[in-house]
């Protein structure tokens, strides 16, 4: 191996995990896993990347998951941040309009990419590693679970080969082998009506905004995405076959319907997609797991399909990365299941509940859907709630790896905020003050005096990073101890925890509150939670003296 993301048929044939797919779910999981210094086999039939645009909508939690492993400003050159996206109906009148302006998670909440060239990113990225190898040209042939791994049949550019995993993850779309392999059902619909994607080159309309056309006539989309390209979606009719579909004409006359001259636009694809309602009925079984269009499919009317993969791949990424590392039981894999179902089902059920309000042919039916968001969008409460997607469901984990706390308004289970703080070496987003690992995070207080010694001692061996929030104005002017990470917070901080009980925040390497409560318990929650994250063994048999991440 020569640049990190190659590797021969002759080098050695084992690895902590193997991932099938070398897509943005498998190339998120790798950079995350290669970061936490794992041995990572991406097994790809594909000789290259795939080089047609698919997604278009990239979203805050996935900005915030590139930040993670160190990629966002080379993701960020790819996008088009605030994207607004407006809803019109046949005659072009506005219905409803999403322009998300707030940034709680340090990221802008809705944003147009490209996503081959992200993709191209993320790839690169694994060449900081020397651990991460990508093998192309190298289908999966079958998988089988012995008593400490898997062993995994590849053939590894026509040869066959064999490797042996501790752990392997799906990653191969939504006709997986792996999902075939481990037996599990892929329970919903599929759509019986097909789009016309088409992407142009030098947008003939250049706005930055996109819009999605509720025309019972033809319904259709047309979306601004980076570097000055342009993506129309269209939806055809039953009586539109592929084979007259799949001809230039054909294109160019939809495109007519929506731009002056579209015989002087410049095609870069087009591609014909059916729309997918499913899921998984397991995310894992043993020791091989699945996880985006392997584990779930949704409509595009959301742009959550590419994002929930994103999900996937973190959630998951960081449990390998402890369970590999011997700092966690294999029991806490289980959990993946636990907290990304039913989120993924949350996620396809809006999708398809708005393609379904979008495509509506009928033409009464559409005046009266028209009425109906007209008449929400006038009122402000309403309005509001779409303006700024507070319908888009947010994952909250009620089981899994946290302690639960009662009551809707806990912060268990719910991404933390990611607000710009101060430290002494200037201005950062929260996530780089609190590393990539574990933090435990105590406004106005020193970890290591509310906690009793043996819970400093066990998330010092963890390699957690411990931090106190204090008014910026005392960073450098107050004094902690040697290993308390000291973060200043211009406001946003105080005013979040102004609206919770809670002092004392254990944060996961996802950014999820795992536990939290008053400085007075912080000692019993840490024990709980150690053992809800089966880390008491690692604690309590390893020396001391872990690099805080």
């Amino acid at each position: 191996m020569t640049d990190g993301r190659e590797r021969s048929a002759s080098e050695p044939a084992a690895v902590d995990v193997l991932i099938v797919g070398a897509g943005p779910v498998g190339l998120t999981l790798a950079n995350i896993l290669g970061a936490r210094g794992l041995q990572v086999l991406i097994a790809e039939e594909r000789d290259v990347l795939i080089d047609y645009p698919r997604g278009v909508g990239l979203d805050d939690e996935s900005m915030r998951a590139f930040q993670g492993i160190g990629l966002a400003r080379n993701v960020e050159q790819h996008l088009i941040p605030n994207q607004i996206l407006r809803f019109v109906n046949g005659n072009g009148e506005l219905l409803a309009e999403m322009a998300p302006s707030r940034a709680q998670f340090g990221w802008p909440r809705r944003n147009g990419f490209v996503q081959p060239l992200v993709d191209a990113e993320l790839l690169e990225g694994l060449a900081r590693f020397d651990t991460v190898d990508v093998c192309w040209s190298t289908p999966m042939q079958s998988l089988r679970e012995d008593g400490d791994g898997v062993v995994v049949e590849l053939r590894d550019r026509g040869a066959p080969r064999e490797v042996r995993a501790r752990y392997v993850v799906g990653c191969d779309g939504g006709k997986s082998r792996t999902r075939h392999i481990i037996g599990t059902a892929f329970d919903g619909v599929t759509s019986s009506t097909r789009w016309l994607v088409v992407d142009l080159a030098h947008d003939p309309l250049g706005s930055p905004n996109s819009y999605v056309g509720a025309d019972p006539e033809r319904p259709y989309a047309s979306i601004s995405i980076a570097h000055g390209i342009r993506r129309f979606e269209f939806m055809l009719m039953d009586d539109e076959h592929d084979s007259e579909v799949d001809d230039i004409g054909f294109v160019r006359a939809l495109l007519g319907l929506h731009i002056p001259r579209p015989e002087d636009a410049e095609i870069i694809a087009y591609r014909i997609y059916t729309h997918h309602s499913r899921i998984a009925g397991e995310f894992g079984r043993g020791r091989i797991f699945i996880a985006g269009d392997a584990a779930h499919l949704m409509p595009v009317w959301q742009g959550q399909g590419y994002n929930s993969g994103m999900r996937d791949a973190v959630n998951l990424g960081w449990k390998l990365a402890a369970v590999c590392s011997g700092q966690a039981d294999p029991d806490l894999l289980t959990t993946y299941d636990a907290e990304r179902r039913g989120h993924a089902r949350a996620m396809i059920d809006l999708s398809t509940m708005v393609g379904r309000v979008i495509s509506v042919r009928d033409k009464r039916l559409a005046w009266l859907r028209d009425r109906v968001l007209r008449s929400a969008s006038a009122l402000p409460a309403l309005k509001r709630y779409i303006l700024e997607m507070r319908f888009k469901p947010m994952p909250r984990y009620e089981t899994g790896a946290v302690v639960p706390l009662p009551g809707k308004d806990s912060p268990v289970g719910r991404m933390f905020i990611q607000p710009e703080v101060v430290t002494e070496n200037g201005r950062c987003r929260l996530d780089e003050a609190l590393g990539s690992w574990f933090a435990v995070l105590c406004w106005n207080n020193d970890p290591t005096a509310v906690l009793d010694k043996p819970s400093v001692e066990a998330w010092r061996k963890i390699g957690a990073r411990l931090v106190t929030v204090v008014p910026a104005a005392q960073v450098g002017r107050t004094s902690y101890g040697d290993d308390v990470t000291v973060v200043g917070d211009p406001g946003q901080l105080k005013a979040w925890f102004d609206a919770h009980r809670e002092s004392v925040l254990f944060l996961r390497p996802d950014r999820f509150v795992a536990a939290a409560g008053i400085a007075q318990d912080a000692s019993l929650l840490s024990t709980q939670l150690l053992s809800a994250l089966r880390m008491e063994k690692y604690v309590a048999d390893s020396p001391s003296g872990a690099t805080a991440g």
